[in-house]
């Protein structure tokens, strides 16, 4: 059990937080209720529309603010690439 949770805090240094104006459908997909799909329609939603801040995703059609209350230390904005 102690392994498990050292190699969790382990993973999380490794991929930190998530900027959400440049990260690839894989990095998305590491967040707490992200299935390929969500991943794919936040890279979709982001093309179009540049994010100024975290509690923006919830614009993205099928995230709610559960999802945001979840991964909100994971979450950065970073600048927008368009």
């Amino acid at each position: 059990m102690k392994i498990l949770v050292l190699a969790l805090m382990l993973a999380g240094f490794v991929f930190g937080d998530v900027d959400i104006n440049s990260a690839s459908v894989k990095e998305l997909f590491s967040l707490k209720g992200i299935g390929v799909k969500k991943a794919e329609t936040i890279v979709s939603y982001r093309k179009a529309h540049c994010f100024k801040n975290v509690d923006e995703i919830v614009k993205v059609k099928g995230i709610g603010k559960k999802f945001l209350q979840k991964n909100r230390k994971s979450l950065k904005v970073g600048a927008c690439k368009k």
